[in-house]
């Protein structure tokens, strides 16, 4: 669900982060609106808010678990896991993890990749939330979801920053997990 569909509608924190992502039209290829979130981290303020609003989603969920998706969800993981008391777990693409680690594959537009985990990372039962930046069309959320449950966690629900509503399709479950996102892209 978006935030403005949980009892942030007309939230002014919403539209200053919205305001705050910098749109870079034909990047990485022609007809992508690349919605670059690093722009967002250039503004205190609006940072703040993004950590703030899923801190206070997240505060009393029992979440001992945070897991960022690289590389951008290690923006906003670590302190959202910091301030709700949780550990932070990287999730990282191949040979970038030392020691040794379970992997899951995915389906890309354009091939395939993998997310990797440390093996011991996380424990059978604990309850796990999935933060990445951006959603479009869920294939490294679901395959996060799946590395995660692999390891015995209950995935809690994932969060982005933005999501791209014709790309999920309207549906905000992933995996049959539910998903949180901030914000609709900017044209």
């Amino acid at each position: 669900m978006f935030a403005s569909e949980d009892g942030l509608k007309g939230d002014p924190r919403l539209q200053a982060i919205t305001e705050a992502i910098r749109v870079v039209p034909d990047f990485p290829k022609p007809g992508i609106m690349f919605q670059d979130i690093t722009t967002l981290l250039l503004d205190p303020k609006a940072f703040k808010d993004t950590v703030d609003i899923f801190v206070d989603r997240y505060r009393d969920m029992d979440i001992s678990v945070v897991a960022g998706v690289e590389a951008r969800g290690f923006f906003f993981g670590p302190s959202i896991a910091l301030a709700i008391g949780a550990k932070f777990v990287p999730l990282r693409k191949p040979r970038k993890l030392p020691g040794e680690k379970i992997s899951e594959y995915y389906v890309l537009e354009y091939g395939t990749d993998v997310l990797e985990m440390h093996v011991g990372a996380v424990q059978p039962g604990e309850r796990a939330l999935v933060i990445d930046d951006l959603v479009a069309t869920g294939g490294t959320l679901s395959a996060a979801i799946r590395l995660l449950e692999r390891a015995g966690a209950e995935v809690v629900e994932c969060a982005c920053v933005v999501g791209v509503p014709e790309m999920i399709k309207g549906s905000c479950i992933l995996n049959g997990k539910s998903l949180y996102i901030l914000v609709e892209p900017r044209q």
